[in-house]
């Protein structure tokens, strides 16, 4: 009898335990819903309807948070909204990937993946000085001083163009000075150093003689020059035009012309009756030779009736 309470008390304890452990498992979970039928999620697309998108961030989150991150359509609203109203292109990369992660087969993924370029790309012109940026600037600063070095030496160019030219008249001028003048380099028409004009007899002036040139030693004198005018362009001449040929008589009155170069009828009109209107009568005069008004002929011999 004493051995079997000691049994009886074990198989009680045993049964209260599961007993116990049956009252404390939690019980068996039911399957979720779809995420677009959930409550959360109807509530949270009606707050981003009403403009409240950061309660509807929350909702989303929550949801999101309840199904241990398998909600791949409030992670893709959750990314939308940081990336089009928070501006926070890193949490918006992070849920678009999710989204991605869990709908890899989708067109809306393809879709992602280039919104997932576009926060990429704005986050970086949120970075400082990136190294792309700093080569930019100093090809833009050896440009700059490239143009302003080309600039000074356009400029010197131009004053040393200029300095040129200056030199340039002023030889052309000192030429022209001194081809008016004489050999030592008087201007034309005064009278050079050893020269007086006015002498009177034995070469003097009133009686004083002139003094004479001694040239420097070692320099043969040369005996002096007339002045040499400049060279004058050449005239041109007026084209004569050759005499035209005497007009010629036939013994019955009946003038006779032999047709030149450059001449028509009315031409030979005017020669000969000083107007142009009787072309018409050395036409009908030479009908025979003239079938037309145009006819004429180097050489051709026209009768020019009276």
């Amino acid at each position: 009898m004493r051995r079997r309470l000691p049994t009886l008390v074990l198989l009680s304890a045993l049964a209260l335990a599961g007993l116990v452990t049956t009252g404390c498992a939690p019980q068996t979970n039911m399957p979720f819903t779809a995420e677009v039928d959930d409550p959360d999620f109807r509530r949270a697309k009606d707050l981003l309807r009403m403009g409240r998108e950061q309660e509807a961030l929350t909702t989303f989150l929550r949801l999101i948070d309840q199904r241990g991150g398998a909600a791949a359509e409030s992670h893709l609203e959750v990314a939308i909204l940081y990336h089009r109203h928070i501006k926070d292109p890193i949490a918006a990369i992070y849920h678009y990937r999710r989204y991605r992660e869990l709908r890899p087969n989708t067109e809306q993924a393809r879709l992602v993946l280039q919104s997932i370029e576009a926060c990429i790309r704005d986050f970086a012109r949120t970075l400082p000085a990136q190294p792309l940026d700093q080569q930019a600037g100093a090809d833009r600063t050896n440009l700059m001083d490239a143009v302003d070095r080309l600039n000074r030496e356009n400029l010197q160019l131009k004053e040393q163009l200029a300095a040129s030219r200056a030199a340039l008249l002023d030889a052309s001028r000192r030429s022209a000075a001194a081809s008016g003048g004489d050999n030592f380099g008087a201007p034309f028409g005064e009278p050079s150093q050893g020269f007086v004009t006015d002498a009177g007899p034995g070469g003097a002036r009133g009686g004083v003689p002139a003094p004479e040139f001694a040239p420097p030693v070692g320099v043969v004198p040369v005996p002096n020059q007339p002045p040499v005018a400049p060279p004058q362009p050449p005239v041109q001449q007026p084209a004569v035009q050759p005499p035209a040929p005497p007009v010629q008589q036939s013994p019955a009155g009946m003038r006779r012309h032999i047709v030149e170069r450059g001449d028509t009828l009315m031409s030979i009109s005017l020669r000969y009756y000083g107007n142009r209107s009787r072309w018409r009568d050395i036409y009908a005069a030479n009908r025979d030779k003239l079938p037309t008004e145009t006819s004429l002929q180097i050489g051709m011999e026209l009768r020019i009736p009276q």
